[in-house]
């Protein structure tokens, strides 16, 4: 089309090819580029008194990641910066067992409770925990339970040989039986958290011949003859005059109400404590740090609070200073 004076016109063609096509029935999407319009075209140059320029054109296009960025940058150079000036932290400490003798006892009876006779009327720490049935009184007499092992640990120094043993009269079916008591006694020793820690010790279970101990599951009044009951509170011990670890049976299927853990770790503490006796350490130990792990060779199932100890033995080892240690059943909790 042209104008009476020869002038071409241009039409506006809705059809045409080259005009932009229409988006509004397209579907929804989003661009990553803070500046796309939608258009497809190149953004439209801005008129230069609306121009910015460095930070407040990457605000503008950023908006609150422009302000997170810095402050997570920030906090990050911190941690790395406070993590450098203190340094890694120090390890945990692993409880003490006291001193050990240089020789084994021959004689006497080792971790008896404690006391001189005269003690509290009200012990509730040292009271037996509800639970399974046990025996009163069994026949004084004990069998071997079959079963050995090969050495464990180095024993560099000496290896003890060690029966199991379980006092004629007590069923041990409600707790898995003969052998079950006797698995639970050899894998607690073989076990790295326990003396085998130490390259000086080293144990293997035997059925026949000479044995250095008997771990022997005793009945409550054949304990309370073989250990001693001058304070009423169950206990187990290691009698040397016996050669038998003696493990309580009433202690074996209740555990202890200070000792604040399950059951099969009140086993192992049992065990690993009387045995600590068999081997050489004769001494019970105190609580040594306030909310950290008591030692194995603390009197648990009296306490794991040195003042509640200190009460039944005002003139023992243990002081009245307060502090109180978390249960633990091995010597080498950490090992």
């Amino acid at each position: 089309m042209s104008t009476p004076e020869g002038r071409e016109l241009q039409v506006y063609d809705p059809l045409a090819v080259d005009q932009p096509a229409d988006r509004s029935r397209q579907p929804l999407s989003a661009s990553w580029d803070p500046t796309d319009d939608g258009t497809g075209l190149p953004p439209s140059p801005q008129p230069a008194a609306k121009k910015r320029r460095g930070l407040g054109r990457f605000v503008t296009a950023y908006g609150w990641r422009a302000y997170a960025l810095p402050v997570l940058l920030a906090i990050t150079v911190l941690v790395v910066v406070d993590a450098v000036r203190t340094g890694p932290l120090p390890p945990p400490s692993t409880p003490g067992f006291g001193a050990l003798s240089p020789k084994v006892a021959q004689s006497g009876i080792i971790g008896a409770p404690p006391g001189d006779g005269k003690f509290p009327a009200d012990l509730p720490l040292g009271a037996l925990p509800e639970g399974g049935e046990y025996v009163e009184r069994a026949a004084g007499t004990w069998h071997v339970v079959p079963g050995t092992t090969a050495q464990v640990g180095a024993g560099t120094e000496r290896v003890f040989r060690y029966t199991v043993e379980v006092e004629d009269g007590i069923d041990t079916a409600p707790f898995g039986g003969d052998a079950a008591v006797a698995k639970m006694v050899e894998t607690t020793l073989a076990n790295p958290k326990s003396w085998t820690n130490d390259p000086k010790f080293g144990f293997q279970r035997v059925d026949a011949g000479p044995a250095d101990f008997r771990l022997s599951l005793t009945s409550r009044q054949t304990t309370r003859a073989a250990c001693g009951f001058e304070i009423p509170i169950d206990s187990s011990c290691y009698n040397a005059d016996l050669d038998r670890v003696v493990l309580s049976e009433v202690r074996w299927v209740r555990g202890a109400l200070a000792f604040d853990g399950d059951i099969g770790s009140y086993r192992q503490y049992q065990i690993n404590h009387e045995v600590g006796h068999a081997i050489g350490y004769h001494g019970h130990q105190p609580c040594e740090t306030d909310g950290g792990l008591a030692p194995i060779m603390m009197q648990q199932t009296f306490g794991t609070r040195n003042n509640d100890i200190a009460q039944l033995d005002p003139h023992g080892v243990v002081p009245a200073d307060g502090k109180t240690c978390r249960f633990n059943p091995w010597p080498y909790p950490r090992g």
